[in-house]
């Protein structure tokens, strides 16, 4: 349904632009309640910011891959994996231009003393900032013999490491999926547009 052909207040019709973020939200929040909720994230087409003040994972590979929308457009993306990952002061924000200007969620975990946790999280993205330390790392290495359960295709270049630690994260994705994601302190606004960074 297109916002241009609703009918009604400018009031309702914004409301109408957020009424998907708020289902998708309120089941989010349904499974966080119980302390840990499968995250799975298809990518939609459109690309997502990630902050946090620190990552500190084990068992991390990177290697090239492609990131393909429902529409078929293909966007080349760097695949990360992290087998088990702590993100303090998390940040992610996704925002959309609507016919009545941004919309977007702010979501933020882990500000207080524990972080947000995920495991076997695997991150699609093309942009990525930060001071980081890698412990035993191999550059190099073929995509399929990485260290972490899920690798990519025998031949391509890639890297692993026992460790990874991120300060200053800055992360723009296509794609997050972790087997569990635990959002500790979750907070999550509907906001006009405004990003993690």
């Amino acid at each position: 349904m297109k916002l241009s052909k609703l009918t009604g207040s400018r009031k309702g019709r914004v409301a109408l632009a957020v009424i998907p973020v708020t289902i998708a939200a309120s089941v989010l929040l349904g499974g966080v309640a119980q302390g840990a909720v499968p995250v799975s994230f298809a990518i939609s087409g459109s690309q997502f910011k990630i902050g946090a003040d620190q990552l500190a994972g084990t068992g991390f590979s990177q290697y090239a891959g492609v990131a393909t929308a429902s529409d078929g457009t293909q966007h080349p993306a760097a695949i990360a994996n992290i087998k088990d990952a702590k993100l303090y002061n998390l940040c992610q924000s996704v925002v959309e231009e609507t016919p009545l200007g941004k919309v977007g969620i702010l979501i933020s975990a882990g500000t207080g003393d524990e972080p947000a946790k995920a495991t076997d999280l695997q991150i699609g993205m093309n942009d990525l900032s930060g001071t980081a330390i890698f412990k035993n790392i191999r550059i190099g290495v073929d995509a399929s013999t990485v260290n972490t359960a899920k690798k990519g295709d025998v031949g391509d270049f890639a890297m692993d490491s026992d460790s990874i630690d991120i300060e200053g994260l800055e992360q723009v994705s296509w794609s997050t999926q972790a087997a569990v994601f635990q959002l500790t302190d979750l907070s999550l606004k509907i906001t006009d547009g405004t990003e993690c960074f």
